[in-house]
């Protein structure tokens, strides 16, 4: 399946993965009665993992080396939209964004052959589950201030530290960790290393549950952990060049997601409007409501031109750190105004704990902090435009 889906079009794969969406992974959350708020076995992930990889959906983006297609950032960007607009609960399982092949991104191009065969190729197939951790405790947007240590011990580092909220760690097996290796050299001091969360002295906390209720981080805990010093990333002191490298890309590639859970708001308000009844007709012939859609419709469509022009400019080759950052700024702030007409516009249902268009209002507030805050982007662009 994955030799085929290497040749065709990009509608074609979108069409696809509707027909998955639509005609086995909805269905098959209804049969099972989830919720948003559910703890998922792993079982139950791993299974959709394998056969998101079998239809060749998981890990498309990757290079054709690596068992992927290769895909480009702006066609990515249609199937991540694609995807969080369905409705699917599990939606953030089909591409790889939770525990998958996403959380390598571009890091897979430092791994070594050896680690591609222990640790890259097990997650692309969906049989190892992976996150990325880097946030401490004390340490958030300020990366270079992390205190989890390296020390060398012959062919071995040990491991000390505390990981803080990282997500996609209840579904991982490996971690790929931000450690300081030499404390005296600041952000050259710092280093990746791929760390089996299976190994003694490891251990994960399950007390972070974010405002959407949904049980996908977790703390890491590393108390002398060994790890040889074969899973190191690259070069010793790589570590916050290669983690930035990777934000960056990321910051572009939560953006489809919020589009895509912001249109299924839109698509859930336009369906309310022009059923609910209220003085005698449905509440769409007023005109507050029309404008609400209106503004909703426009700035869902800025959003997506932005979007797709950051991705085309990073297929390019071009640099994109500040357009990332004016994306994620600036995609956050106006699909959570989105979510938050799409409650207006439910009224008493709108409110309704569980409800899509509820859900949907938290998970999108959530997006205005993660991979750095709206203050942390207008610091990133202001510092691209003022160089």
């Amino acid at each position: 399946m994955l030799q085929t889906t290497r040749s065709k079009s990009i509608a074609e794969i979108r069409a696809e993965l509707a027909e998955y969406l639509n005609g086995e992974l909805i269905p098959l959350e209804r049969k099972l009665g989830l919720g948003y708020e559910d703890r998922f076995s792993r079982e139950l992930v791993g299974s959709v993992w394998r056969r998101c990889r079998e239809l060749g959906f998981y890990g498309i983006h990757l290079p054709v080396e690596l068992g992927g297609r290769g895909l480009p950032l702006a066609q990515l960007c249609l199937l991540k939209d694609d995807v969080a607009a369905s409705g699917a609960i599990l939606f953030p399982h089909v591409l790889g964004d939770w525990g998958g092949p996403s959380r390598i991104g571009s890091l897979a191009r430092y791994a070594t052959p050896d680690q591609v065969a222990r640790f890259v190729d097990p997650v692309v197939q969906g049989e190892m589950g992976i996150c990325f951790a880097m946030t401490e405790p004390h340490s958030g947007s300020d990366a270079a201030s992390i205190r989890t240590r390296a020390v060398r011990d012959g062919d071995d580092f040990i491991i000390n530290g505390h990981k803080h909220y990282i997500s996609a760690s209840t579904f991982a097996d490996v971690a790929i960790t931000i450690c300081v290796t030499n404390p005296d050299d600041g952000a050259r001091g710092i280093s990746a290393l791929f760390i089996d969360l299976r190994a003694p002295g490891v251990r994960l906390d399950f007390d972070c549950v974010p405002m959407t209720g949904q049980f996908v981080d977790a703390d890491i805990h590393f108390d002398n952990v060994r790890v040889p010093v074969a899973n190191l990333i690259g070069t010793e002191g790589e570590g916050l060049r290669i983690a930035m490298d990777r934000i960056n890309v990321n910051r572009l590639l939560h953006c489809p997601t919020m589009i895509g859970l912001a249109r299924q708001a839109l698509r859930h308000s336009i369906d309310y409007a022009q059923h609910r009844e209220q003085f005698g007709g449905p509440i769409s012939r007023f005109q507050a409501i029309q404008h609400m859609l209106a503004d909703m419709a426009t700035a869902l469509y800025a959003c997506e031109q932005m979007v797709l022009a950051t991705a085309a400019k990073a297929d390019g080759g071009e640099d994109i750190r500040t357009e990332a950052s004016m994306c994620k700024l600036f995609v956050s702030e106006r699909c959570f105004e989105i979510a938050d007409k799409a409650v207006q516009i439910h009224g008493n249902v709108g409110v309704t704990r569980n409800h899509p268009v509820e859900f949907i209002f938290r998970r999108l507030r959530m997006y205005r902090i993660v991979t750095g805050t709206s203050e942390i982007q207008r610091n990133t662009v202001a510092k691209g435009i003022l160089l």
